[in-house]
């Protein structure tokens, strides 16, 4: 048996795993989704949600198990995965990034998509004119992360997105080692039909940042909704996988 640390994306909550969670528990797996401050039923105000604040609820709830984890970051989840690997690499028995942000020490920004140039979350991304938050159009959300959903799953995950993304989240540059997170086992998952953070970013990142192995899926930015039972298959696979 395996515990898993599933930690969601930007303007999501822990709604987004539901599914996720109900069947690695049916695999015999401990599974825990926290809402991160902000989001979800975590009513933390947006100007007081920072990065650090992100970081410190889950490696909270990492240190409070008693073995190591398989932590699990969807989008900008990957950057509070890398940061909390960072700080307690003996509790995390492998990052998992699912179409993820992994930066490398320094780095705050996203590469950009060496074949497209501007990709459609550039131009689906609306910032506060005070730069506290960051909005969604919302003509291009369904495109963007739900466009392979179900009309039904897209349409209650577009009912649950929170409104406003705090922007700090985002500017934070890692501060790594590597002692710590150079250690930590790493697993990326790439999402091949993904329009938010696009197969050419993913690549990118996961090139500079070598991976212990590299899953691919033909899904969107949002396969914990799309395709809940493949994305639990390779879950479980990983927590099955003799690390060298």
């Amino acid at each position: 048996m395996s515990t898993f640390v599933l930690v969601h994306g930007a303007w999501h909550g822990a709604w987004c795993w539901k599914n996720v969670v109900c069947l690695l528990k049916e695999a015999g797996h401990d599974a825990f989704a926290p809402d991160l401050p902000g989001h979800g039923r975590d009513d933390t105000p947006i100007a007081q949600v920072t990065f650090e604040a992100y970081c410190n609820k889950v490696r909270e709830i990492v240190e409070a198990r008693s073995e190591p984890v398989i932590l699990v970051g969807h989008s900008m989840g990957g950057r509070v995965v890398t940061q909390v690997s960072e700080l307690r690499p003996d509790k995390i028995r492998a990052a998992v990034y699912l179409a993820a942000i992994l930066l490398r020490n320094g780095e705050n920004t996203i590469p950009a998509d060496p074949d497209t140039g501007e990709t459609f979350i550039d131009r689906s991304v609306v910032r506060s004119a005070d730069g506290i938050y960051q909005t969604l159009r919302e003509d291009a959300i369904r495109e963007l992360l739900f466009h392979d959903c179900s009309d039904e799953d897209a349409d209650r995950a577009m009912a649950l997105l929170e409104s406003r993304q705090a922007s700090q989240p985002f500017t934070v540059a890692m501060k790594l080692t590597d002692e710590n997170f150079g250690r930590v086992r790493k697993v990326y998952v790439e999402c091949l039909q993904d329009k938010a953070v696009t197969p050419g970013q993913q690549k990118v990142m996961y090139t500079l940042t070598p991976c212990d192995k590299v899953i691919s899926m033909h899904t969107s930015h949002s396969p914990f909704l799309s395709s809940p039972q493949e994305l639990t298959d390779h879950l479980v696979s990983i927590s099955e996988y003799e690390f060298a």
